[in-house]
């Protein structure tokens, strides 16, 4: 199996002088997801929880809510002209009775921001086939001062980023502030798959008292993985798009961006915020 992290020689300048030395890297390598034996997706990632990216995936795409709807997730042969394991390669086969979607290769469906799908039917598409509504029963409730002190501890649970400074992450906090898992990944998305697919292997979906805290920017297609997962609440220590402020506010998620000490944006769904004063109108 790849390893998560590579050594490479590279060249250092600082202050005028020049040295050679090892540096760590990141690894990076692609995976494909199969289902029922087709190809399905491929994705650049970080070696690792695999099995896990693959179902999160899965849930991501409306295939999958379940953990006993998966029969089994195998790694199988790679791309190799001697049919070696490349440990890049995952199967999922569905349980009997679990229909398999006409999904193929190019993902022509609703769930990327790169689909070619105009915004509206992938928001009508997003709120039809998500199999959790986000619950209000009663709302998640947290205050500013709790989200203002997630991004820190994310950061500090984030350790071959220490070593690399290369990696996304994603994390499950509850609404008290516990944090409950962590992944990292080259790519944020497949952070945020890790995180779900585990959830769904652990049979925790839906993340119905969950926050969803992730590095950088919050994407339609990062919302998109929150909304299917029932997750309440998504953080972004950065800016979100247009298309994921649309998102969440046809289907009551609440999203924060710029979560940076104690200033942030409430962009949709305030009513989990707990705040002092009514939200400024306008």
């Amino acid at each position: 199996m790849g390893r998560v992290t590579e050594r490479r020689r590279v060249i250092r300048i600082r202050d005028g002088a020049v040295s050679a030395r090892p540096d760590t890297l990141v690894a990076e390598e692609p995976l494909e997801i199969r289902l029922n034996g087709r190809p399905l997706a491929i994705t650049m990632r970080t070696p690792g929880d695999d099995f896990a990216l693959a179902a999160g995936f899965l849930v991501s795409e409306g295939v999958i809510a379940a953990a006993d709807e998966v029969q089994s997730i195998v790694y199988c042969a790679g791309a190799t002209a001697e049919g070696v394991n490349t440990y890049n390669v995952v199967d999922v086969k569905l349980s009997p009775g679990v229909e398999v979607p006409d999904i193929t290769l190019e993902r022509n469906v609703y769930t990327t921001s790169s689909c070619g799908l105009c915004g509206k039917a992938s928001l009508d598409a997003v709120r039809t086939q998500a199999r959790f509504p986000i619950a209000d029963a009663p709302p998640v409730r947290v205050t500013p001062e709790l989200l203002a002190s997630l991004p820190d501890r994310l950061r500090a649970a984030q350790r071959v980023f220490d070593r690399t400074g290369g990696l996304h992450a994603a994390a499950l906090f509850s609404e008290e502030g516990e944090l409950l898992d962590v992944r990292e990944d080259v790519g944020r998305h497949n952070a945020v798959d890790k995180l779900v697919g585990r959830a769904l292997q652990d049979g925790r979906l839906p993340l119905s008292r969950a926050v969803l805290l992730v590095s950088g920017r919050a994407s339609f297609e990062l919302a998109q993985k929150a909304v299917m997962a029932g997750i309440p609440l998504l953080a972004a220590v950065s800016a979100p798009s247009s298309l994921a402020v649309d998102l969440a506010a046809e289907t009551g998620l609440t999203l924060v961006g710029f979560l940076r000490g104690a200033s942030m944006n409430v962009y949709a769904g305030e009513h989990r915020v707990a705040l002092e004063a009514p939200a400024a109108q306008g």
